[in-house]
């Protein structure tokens, strides 16, 4: 009987191994077929076993054909995109592709095997819903998801739909709709409602956006499912409505500080019997929607206080969470973000049920190795989605991971975590690569493969370029908070910075910057790959913006000086500046704001739908919010040097000030910034009656309705010839 059961077991473990592997080969067919599906038919894909415990993959050949193999989709999917790179020369990226394929596919030159080394690859943080992707449709969502795969993801955070949750949420604690819609934010400001920040700001939010983003956010994870990724879903750390202190008045809610300037948001204490009650009904409803696949995501106090500090009270919060995620799940496994982490909290929760994520990769230094939880290895390069040539290849080329795994063992991942995609594909490229190394790579040999794949031709001049972009936009120590743009700063004579972060630096010597854009410009074999026509652009916005500090200066201390006729030729070219960033920048998809608002606009369903996306596309960009009797603190945050938006918003603003300005000259009056009140290391929104007049201007055109442009494609080179030849001559005048 024992033997008959045995052999029984062994048989249905057979089984279900077999069918686990027929539905990976089956998911990774199908993404080779989306990927390059006039090759597809020439490649097969096996299933083979996992290696140390650890995801593998190989590329070679069998009856003289590609064989790509590994053990599971993603797995395999990783096959192909290292196949495509380093035997096709061919290259996908979030900025412009180069796949150009021949019609039969080359055969690899020899057997790889590769052990992808973190166990965890882990993808998005909350704000890259909102800074980059609050728009995406099914179809960019789908190329989005393959990427990922193709890059070895097999960890995404997954909360598109999560409205939908906390709506259901709410109709069952007693809310009506229309209360229930009130409380959740506009589409734009999602990211900061999940992360437990604010409420209400943006919305209401109408039904329509909340079915149609259930039915895209069911289609994203089936579909991370079916490769077999491991996504994050929400869990539960007791922000309620505010309405719930109301609604239920025995229940112990309190007010937490005001986060940015926003009203304050409300926290159920999770000793609370409510929490279990309310934290279970918002699991379930999340199972219903979306299924639940054992990862919860939750930050208790995140970027706030806790209503008690000592230990036995965060202790007794960290059991208490921990134990509804296992209620709900036994299986189940708390990740945390490290930004908020609190010790007493962690230490609570058994270490096989907690993973944390180090965003920035930084934090286990100060917090002990995490006091032995498995954590994953973060690198958050971006903030705001902002647009700014930087990045350390260097740092990342040394095998982060690889790195810190011999100082802390329980580093079990790696992730990345920055805030807005669709930028630097130069430092993306290599960072989506380096799981798939053991050591650190050469990097100089990395960025001539590099060039070849990305623009589809060997060039001397590329090489060349590659080296000089390492030596300046992508040299050592450039990896944190984006330096500011003088471009999307707010006016003033002495400008401090153009978002509430980083202030004003150039960590290099901006005419080497040139000298690459040259080099790439002077190689006319190389414009027809996409991903070359972007680069050209973005070193070129790159250029004209640090010329641009100077420009300003120039023209600041022109007013000081008194010098009316140097003043009018420094503003003039700083407007003009301004202008030809503007036409750069307008001629690529991926930096232009007239993309963003018809991508916002194509969700209205009617007039005051339009209204509203119209509005939360232009306010998160720009004043950020709060405005009315809160005044905006972190206005510009999210600052972009993006075509249509600096010729709408960034241009008219300086030419308002510098019109302010010249007026002071004619009349011989002074204009003083000194003492003025400072937020956040600049001038408050309202710090003088010139800003406040600037406040009303800029909320008037949030609130206006945008009529975007059609982008006119295949401009690019001809658009960049030109600036480049206008500005060689005052590149060196100021420099």
């Amino acid at each position: 009987m024992i033997r008959r059961r045995i052999l029984v077991l062994l048989i249905l473990l057979s089984v279900c191994t077999a069918n686990a592997q027929t539905t990976y080969k089956k998911a990774a067919d199908a993404l080779i077929k989306r990927i390059i599906p006039k090759q597809a038919g020439q490649i097969n894909t096996e299933i083979i076993s996992a290696e140390q415990g650890k995801d593998v993959f190989e590329i070679s050949t069998k009856n003289g054909r590609i064989l790509l193999s590994g053990n599971n989709s993603i797995a395999i999917a990783s096959a192909l995109n290292w196949y495509l790179k380093y035997t096709c020369n061919a290259h996908l990226s979030w900025n412009g592709d180069q796949m150009n394929l021949p019609a039969r596919l080359p055969l690899p030159h020899k057997k790889e095997h590769i052990i992808i080394q973190p166990d965890y690859r882990v993808m998005f943080n909350y704000c890259t819903f909102s800074y980059s992707m609050v728009w995406w449709d099914w179809k960019r969502w789908e190329r989005e998801i393959d990427f990922m795969a193709m890059n070895g993801i097999n960890m995404p955070l997954s909360v598109v739909g999560l409205e939908g949750v906390w709506y259901n949420s709410l109709l069952r604690m007693g809310y009506t709709d229309e209360q229930a819609r009130e409380f959740l934010v506009g589409p734009a400001y999602m990211a900061w409602q999940w992360m437990t920040n604010i409420e209400s700001w943006g919305g209401p939010l109408p039904k329509s956006w909340i079915d149609s983003h259930v039915v895209l956010g069911k289609k994203i994870i089936d579909r991370e499912i079916a490769l077999g990724m491991k996504p994050i879903q929400q869990g539960f750390s007791g922000y309620v409505p505010r309405l719930f202190k109301e609604k239920i008045p025995t229940a112990k809610i309190q007010y937490k500080p005001s986060w940015c300037n926003f009203e304050p948001c409300a926290q159920l204490d999770p000793l609370d019997p409510l929490f279990e009650k309310f934290g279970t009904i918002f699991l379930e409803e999340q199972k219903k929607l979306f299924g639940s696949y054992g990862y919860y995501a939750a930050d208790p106090f995140h970027e706030s206080e806790p209503p008690q500090k000592d230990s036995t009270y965060l202790n007794a919060v960290g059991k208490t969470i921990s134990g509804l995620f296992t209620a709900f799940d036994p299986k189940g496994i708390w990740v945390m973000q490290s930004w908020s982490i609190r010790k007493e909290i962690a230490k609570a929760v058994p270490q096989n049920k907690l993973l944390i994520l180090d965003i920035n990769g930084k934090s286990y230094k100060t917090k002990e190795n995490f006091w032995g939880y498995p954590f994953v290895v973060g690198n958050l390069h971006n903030f705001g989605n902002r647009i700014n040539l930087h990045g350390d290849l260097q740092l990342v080329a040394s095998n982060q991971f690889s790195k810190i795994k011999q100082e802390a063992p329980n580093a079990v991942g790696s992730g990345l975590f920055m805030e807005g995609i669709l930028q630097n594909p130069l430092y993306y490229d290599l960072a989506f690569e380096m799981p798939f190394h053991k050591d650190s790579v050469d990097l100089q040999d990395w960025l001539t493969q590099y060039a070849r794949r990305r623009y589809g031709n060997t060039s001397e001049n590329a090489a060349e370029a590659m080296q000089l972009l390492l030596a300046t936009a992508y040299s050592k120590g450039t990896n944190d908070v984006e330096n500011s743009s003088i471009i999307a700063a707010r006016p003033a004579l002495d400008v401090k910075k153009s978002g509430p972060n980083a202030g004003f630096n150039i960590p290099y010597q901006p005419m080497e910057l040139e000298k690459a854009l040259q080099l790439l410009l002077a190689d006319p074999k190389l414009q027809h790959s996409d991903g070359y026509r972007f680069d050209i652009v973005d070193i070129q916005r790159q250029v004209l913006s640090n010329l641009g500090q100077k420009i300003q200066q120039k023209a600041a201390k022109a007013f000081k000086d008194g010098d009316l006729a140097a003043f009018d030729k420094q503003s003039k070219r700083f407007l003009d500046l301004l202008k030809d960033a503007d036409a750069v920048t307008s001629t690529r998809p991926e930096l232009s704001f007239d993309k963003w608002i018809t991508d916002a606009h194509s969700w209205a369903n009617n007039p005051a739908e339009k209204a509203l996306y119209d509005f939360n596309a232009s306010m998160l960009l720009t004043e950020w919010g709060p405005a009315g009797k809160r005044e905006a603190e972190i206005f510009d945050y999210s600052w972009r040097e993006w075509g249509g938006l600096i010729n709408g918003y960034y241009l008219p603003r300086w030419q308002m000030f510098f019109d302010m300005l010249r007026q002071r000259l004619v009349n011989n009056t002074k204009y003083n910034e000194t003492g003025l009140k400072q937020v956040y290391g600049r001038e408050a929104l309202r710090a003088n009656s010139f800003y406040s007049s600037l406040a009303d201007w800029e909320l008037n055109w949030i609130k206006t309705i945008k009529h975007p442009k059609k982008l006119v494609k295949g401009e690019e080179l001809k658009t960049v010839t030109a600036m480049q030849k206008k500005y060689a001559p005052l590149l060196k005048e100021y420099y």
